[in-house]
């Protein structure tokens, strides 16, 4: 356990800077491989969902491999190299850092100009951003922010608790298909439908987790603990996805802001519900609070685990 809190640390302080090699974007290359080969052959609905399916099992596999196949050979040479290879991959499938970098670039391009704002926010947003006003760039942001604080912290840490790094990079690589093949548009409808819903399960947990965590963490910065209790309780389904709209809705509760609303993508506009009330008009300062919320739910569900590691150990030793 003390490996994993030693991991978080060195995420939440250094990040992904982009010299290291990382895992991730050996999966992202491995997908978009596969992905090349298996269009080439499947060509009817019925067969790009075997293709996809594939692409999901050979993934987890590839995922699992590239933690397992080094640890075994760090484990060869010596204790201490093992317990580095442990804190290396357990570190790598964390973004905390990484995700408040993202927003903070967003925010930064809004303060020089609108244009500067829809070109970085789309290097994290899947909907169209061309025509995208300044408070649809900041609501933009924050829905990414509070969605992925379930899938690039809480749920990563979670399986990282249950199993370990080769669990956990598991996760990962199913995490990584969704955001790659997981889209319900015309070219990856059946390619992509066992990677989008495997993701929805692996998830379904940890975004309810990350939800209610989300709405502790909101009394810690000061802000509207009631009011994210509120719209967590009552807008956690205003999503297509039955995962995100968890802390989004717990989100938009601690900043009193609405979230959600139809975006465009593709050129085809997509109509969401609103997520939260709109107590106010959003303002570039809600992105820095969404990353103290998004970096105090991630340290209070790693306090949270810790203790609950400390109490199941000492439980076990006076039994």
């Amino acid at each position: 356990m003390e490996y994993y809190l030693i991991a978080f640390i060195i995420d939440l302080i250094v990040g992904d800077p982009h010299f290291l090699p990382h895992p991730i974007k050996f999966i992202g290359n491995y997908i978009n491989l596969i992905e090349k080969v298996t269009r080439k052959i499947a060509k009817t609905s019925f067969a790009l969902k075997i293709a996809g399916v594939f692409l999901l099992c050979s993934t987890i596999l590839v995922s699992m491999a590239i933690v397992y196949i080094p640890l075994q050979i760090l484990k060869y040479f010596g204790a201490n190299y093992y317990i580095v290879g442990v804190i290396y991959f357990s570190y790598s499938i964390l973004s905390t850092k990484c995700l408040k970098d993202e927003a903070l670039k967003v925010k930064e391009a809004l303060e020089v100009s609108l244009e500067a704002a829809r070109k970085q926010v789309a290097f994290i947003v899947g909907r169209d951003t061309n025509e995208l006003k300044k408070d649809e760039i900041i609501k933009a942001t924050i829905e990414t922010v509070a969605e992925n604080t379930t899938d690039g912290i809480i749920a990563p840490l979670l399986f990282l608790f249950l199993g370990g790094p080769i669990l956990a990079m598991a996760y990962k690589g199913v995490s990584t298909l969704d955001s790659m093949v997981g889209y319900k548009n015309d070219k990856y409808i059946d390619y992509g439908w066992a990677s989008a819903k495997m993701d929805d399960i692996l998830n379904f947990i940890p975004a309810r987790i990350a939800g209610f965590v989300m709405v502790f963490a909101s009394f810690i910065v000061n802000l509207d603990i009631r009011a994210s209790l509120k719209i967590l309780l009552r807008d956690n389904n205003k999503h297509a996805s039955p995962n995100s709209a968890w802390t989004e809705a717990a989100a938009a509760g601690a900043l009193n802001i609405q979230l959600g609303g139809t975006h465009t993508y593709s050129g085809k506009e997509i109509y969401k519900p609103t997520i939260g009330d709109e107590y106010k008009s959003v303002d570039i300062a809600d992105i820095l609070e969404m990353n103290r919320l998004m970096i105090s739910t991630s340290c209070l569900f790693m306090i949270f685990s810790w203790l609950m590691h400390m109490l199941i150990s000492y439980s076990n030793i006076i039994s």
